[in-house]
């Protein structure tokens, strides 16, 4: 099972490297291709719609198949697209390249997930997701910024193709670590969509859009506003990176501690009024590199403690049509990406400066908090509705 762990891993490892990578070389990208800084960032928003259109049609149709020629297919895909990516001159070429390796993203959480359920000992299966799940976590930590190094000492290009190489080594460990599961379904089709018929899940996938869509609004530019606001190098970038990927894994691993104390959806509304605050503070002391750095660590570190408690919310808002729920948890997960991407370019296509990106930022991030108020308030009137009816 360990193999098929790291196998799995390396899987998110790549799939972190291509998400979050470009942020590291946008205006390496945009200055080579002779597009703007703006247009560029809407090169995240089509891996992020890549992943909208992919996740839900791989959940309905990964049945006919067995899990592990899913999930090479799933993997070839991704090796294709940053391929196709790097060697792109156009700016078509250049978007289809990104869609294309968008679309397996969030099918290989979903199938690595369920594979893991099925040869994981009793008791132990969500530590084994956590571990394929640390994959992506690790790239932020070290992948994105050797990414960053690559792309600021010799080209972008040279990022995107280790990424390809990369995914063409995971399908090597797929074929060789991965054992041949089928995943057979006895819940029909049209019963498994009956869980979005209440408005809970609606509201978990609002708090998953926006809460992203916030962070992605400023991280999306991290690189143009740590140096045009606070002032650092380009050389320094690398390790800034590395700083913002290693507030993504402490952020993760802290959510995960403090989940044997709080509800989810606790953690989860109190990370998003962290985030708020510290894009507010961004806004406000980006000109001062330290407190840039905080408030950047902070914010990172807020994104990923928000998954694992946004996930448990869906499984738990999703009875009937897990692998759905997840599917539209990375579709909202992604659109955010997209949203917050496009948000954040406005501001500088409205001639602002690179500071305003904080401010679209912070109202997306209070509009995920909003949500999850929301979820609470109506799953307590329900709470109260069902006690009153028992009485």
């Amino acid at each position: 099972m360990k193999k098929t762990i790291f196998s799995l891993a390396l899987g998110t490892f790549g799939l972190g490297m291509a998400e979050f990578g470009i942020m590291g070389v946008l205006t390496e990208l945009a200055n080579d291709t002779g597009i703007s800084i703006p247009s560029a960032g809407n090169m995240i928003s089509f891996y992020a719609f890549g992943v909208v259109i992919g996740a839900p049609i791989v959940a309905l149709f990964s049945g006919k198949f067995s899990l592990k020629s899913t999930l090479l297919f799933l993997v070839a895909m991704c090796a294709v697209g940053n391929a196709i990516f790097t060697f792109s001159t156009s700016y078509t070429g250049l978007a289809i390249g990104r869609l294309i390796s968008g679309f397996p993203h969030g099918a290989i959480f979903g199938v690595g997930a369920i594979i893991l359920s099925k040869i994981a000992p009793p008791g132990k299966v969500t530590l084994a997701v956590a571990g394929m799940i640390a994959g992506m976590t690790v790239a932020n930590l070290v992948g994105v910024p050797l990414g960053t190094w690559l792309g600021h000492e010799y080209n972008w290009r040279y990022t995107f193709l280790l990424i390809a190489v990369f995914d063409a080594l995971v399908i090597l460990s797929v074929i060789f670590w991965v054992p041949k599961i089928y995943d057979k379904t006895e819940t029909r089709l049209s019963e498994q969509f009956h869980f979005l018929k209440k408005p809970e899940p609606w509201l978990i996938f609002a708090a998953t859009m926006f809460g992203n869509a916030g962070v992605f609004a400023w991280f999306s530019f991290v690189k143009p506003f740590m140096v045009n606001v606070s002032g650092f190098s380009e050389g320094l970038m690398t390790v800034i990176m590395m700083l913002m990927g290693l507030g993504m894994v402490l952020g993760n691993m802290l959510s995960g501690k403090l989940s044997g104390r709080y509800s989810p959806l606790r953690i989860a509304a109190t990370t998003d009024m962290v985030i708020v605050a510290s894009l507010l503070l961004l806004f406000t002391f980006g000109e001062h590199q330290t407190a840039s750095l905080v408030m950047g660590f902070i914010c990172c570190a807020g994104l990923f403690a928000l998954s694992a408690p946004l996930q448990i919310l869906l499984l738990q808002n999703a009875k009937g049509g897990e692998l759905l729920g997840a599917a539209g948890g990375q579709v909202a997960f992604n659109l955010g990406s997209a949203i917050g991407a496009y948000f954040g370019g406005m501001m500088i296509t409205l001639g602002f400066s690179w500071s305003y990106v904080t401010l679209p930022a912070a109202i997306l991030s209070f509009s995920a908090m909003t949500s999850l108020l929301m979820y609470g308030y109506l799953k307590a009137k329900r709470s109260q509705a069902n006690a009153r009816a028992l009485a």
